[in-house]
């Protein structure tokens, strides 16, 4: 296993010297009022300049800077004082020519619900497993396993220890302000890795694609340990998603949701250049997909059970939305146990597994065309809306080219 332990680079230590309440126990990158300012490349000879100057004129703690080389921006993060309105400062930073972009520093949580809370053995689960089967993924990983396809994860830690995991290569990297810490005990990261590409484990657990070059990416964490949700931030996803595109990926997983965010969808925009496939959860409770589900060059992904099922959502689409299986999924979680899980973040999982047995044999696909596929391919699932489909592995293999046909 390659150990990739990555801070930000230049984040500056936190001080209550602004009269905001101290957040004991918070990451920095998720503590409130802070706001992100983006300079441009042409900046660079200016940028610590500049950033004295706004730090001084808008009345501004430092908090952090890091570089965004895939969009060419420096970042700064600031802490606005609390006798100050947040967005009064944002729009005065908007009208500053010398700036990017500029917003505050959103929240994103991961898609999933843990239905048994007691984690245990894989005995009294073997009966339920069927995600593999559903997708005919089984059948797929005769002529395709996801061999070298970089996959990015971009989640909480995961122990890469667990027997589906171990011996993997799975490079790991960390973007959480104390993360190193708690990586390996982390349970989201854990079962999207593992659905995503854990080998047999001697028990019958298998991942859709075991053959992929994954990295776990974190990005966010548990607010409260015993919590299922874990939460994310802009500053943290960003520096992530940068990692990902530098990093070489083919696929990222975002197995997470917010609302919009500016900076976050300039970098969707430049891995979808860079012609990586993005595979992103959707809210299946709210009224709209969620961020980044919703933007058209991501593939956004809700869940259905072994009955191939969807609890519509609230919201309606257009454009195709991927269904895969996300209902009461066993997957593997920390200390060598499993859970039961369900919640799209499963389901995306499910989808960037098949993504990665399609670029294994079709590697020059583009991001568009391996939406495409999917959506041709897609089986009907038991409702009348035909923007959702059930992707299967082996239809889409089969479309993209015949010689494919499972066996």
């Amino acid at each position: 296993m390659v150990l990739l332990t990555l801070m930000a680079c230049g984040d500056l230590p936190a001080s209550d010297s602004s009269g905001n309440v101290p957040e004991p126990g918070v990451p920095k990158q998720l503590r409130s009022r802070q706001i992100i300012v983006a300079l441009a490349e042409k900046e660079r000879p200016q940028w610590p300049v500049i950033a004295q100057d706004l730090q001084t004129r808008y009345r501004l703690r430092p908090v952090g800077e890091f570089p965004l080389a895939s969009i060419g921006v420096q970042c700064l993060v600031f802490q606005v004082p609390a006798d100050q309105p947040l967005e009064s400062v944002i729009t005065a930073l908007q009208a500053d020519p010398r700036v990017e972009l500029v917003q505050a520093n959103q929240v994103f949580d991961a898609l999933q619900t843990a239905l048994d809370d007691h984690y245990s053995s894989y005995a009294p689960y073997a009966g339920l497993v069927y995600g593999v089967h559903l997708l005919e993924a089984n059948r797929a990983q005769r002529i395709s396993t996801g061999r070298g396809v970089a996959v990015a994860v971009i989640d909480t830690g995961a122990d890469t220890g667990h027997p589906g995991l171990r011996n993997r290569r799975i490079r790991i990297a960390n973007f959480v302000e104390g993360g190193e810490q708690s990586f390996s005990l982390d349970r989201h990261g854990t079962a999207v890795a593992g659905i995503i590409g854990a080998h047999p484990d001697g028990v019958g657990l298998e991942g859709v694609a075991p053959g992929t070059l994954l990295s776990v990416v974190k990005a966010c964490w548990y607010s409260d340990p015993t919590s299922a949700k874990a939460l994310c931030s802009s500053w943290t996803l960003a520096k992530a998603v940068d990692f990902a595109i530098n990093g070489g990926a083919k696929v990222i997983n975002l197995s997470l949701n917010g609302r919009p965010d500016p900076l976050l969808g300039r970098l969707v925009a430049a891995a979808h250049r860079r012609g990586i496939v993005l595979v992103a959860a959707a809210a299946e409770n709210r009224d709209d997909p969620g961020f980044p589900a919703a933007v058209n060059t991501v593939i956004p992904v809700i869940s259905c059970d072994v009955n191939r099922t969807v609890s519509l959502p609230r919201w309606r689409s257009a454009a195709f939305v991927a269904v895969a299986p996300g209902q009461d999924i066993v997957a593997p979680a920390p200390r060598d146990r499993y859970a039961l899980l369900s919640g799209s973040s499963l389901a995306a999982a499910h989808v960037t597994g098949v993504v990665a047995l399609l670029l294994q044999r079709q590697p020059d696909l583009s991001p568009g065309q391996v939406k495409a596929l999917l959506q041709t391919s897609a089986r009907s699932v038991s409702t009348t809306h035909t923007e959702l489909g059930v992707v299967n592995a082996c239809a889409v293999l089969k479309l993209a080219a015949p010689e494919l046909a499972c066996p």
